[in-house]
């Protein structure tokens, strides 16, 4: 989950005042929070499905409460801890690169400052400024601080921001929990003549509202979003059911 880091100091050729930038939401971070909680909803919908699907199954071929708990509860730690280590080490390779460019950019600083101030104006100059102007902010703010200059507009990282692995890995083991926890509870409170479609309507109606928050995030066709999720629910727990049926049949299980 890589988040976007892309800010503009310039808006039509105009270097906004500290006053009137403080003022203004910070749209980099927002963009952030906003890819944070996206992925948020991704972890809770794969832990509502996962942990649904393993249930359903479990259930359509026994009876037993206690054996579609601990069914359940296996899926929904192993669920999370799987996503927590996956996010911690994409995380931590993508914060291992962003350290290695910033070592690289200061090496450079050092070894060819000419070099680096003609990149920098040419990268203004990209932007829409005319080469006179470029050159100008390029000047002041190598003054000012050419590290940060260079990383924010050549390679758009934060050298005070960079992402956490263990925050996203906490975070990722808390939304798929939490979307875990529906089927959970559906399985286990609703009575036994209709304890599997209770848990199919609720699972079906917690990926619609997750389909509809995601769509809103994403600026989709909520719609679109809504059946992708629910038609693709409806068919994982399908397919446990008819082989937890079967195996229950069988006496398999």
């Amino acid at each position: 989950m890589l988040a976007l880091r892309r800010r503009s100091c310039f808006t039509e050729g105009v270097i906004p005042s500290p006053s009137a930038h403080a003022e203004e939401p910070h749209l980099e971070r927002l963009g952030v929070r906003l890819n944070w909680l996206r992925a948020g909803v991704l972890g809770a919908n794969d832990g509502i499905v996962s942990v649904a699907a393993v249930v359903v199954g479990v259930a359509a071929a026994t009876a037993d409460l206690g054996a579609i708990f601990t069914a359940g509860m296996a899926a929904l730690v192993g669920g999370a801890v799987s996503m927590a280590l996956g996010e911690y080490v994409s995380v931590s390779s993508q914060r291992d690169t962003e350290r290695a460019l910033i070592e690289k950019e200061r090496r450079e600083l050092a070894e060819m400052p000419d070099e680096e101030l003609d990149e920098l104006t040419s990268l203004y100059q990209d932007r829409g400024l005319t080469p006179e102007t470029a050159r100008k902010v390029a000047e002041e703010l190598t003054a000012h601080d050419a590290l940060a200059a260079h990383l924010e507009v050549e390679l758009h990282i934060d050298q005070d921001d960079l992402v956490n692995p263990w925050h996203a890995a906490f975070s990722s083991a808390v939304s798929f929990t939490v979307g875990a926890i529906l089927p959970m509870l559906a399985i286990m409170l609703a009575p036994p003549p209709v304890r599997i479609p209770v848990t199919f309507v609720a699972v079906l109606v917690a990926l619609a509202g997750t389909g509809s928050v995601s769509a809103q995030l994403g600026g989709a066709s909520k719609p679109r979003a809504i059946a992708r999720l629910v038609v693709g629910g409806a068919l994982a727990l399908a397919a446990t059911f008819l082989i937890g049926m079967l195996l229950g049949t069988t006496g398999i299980a």
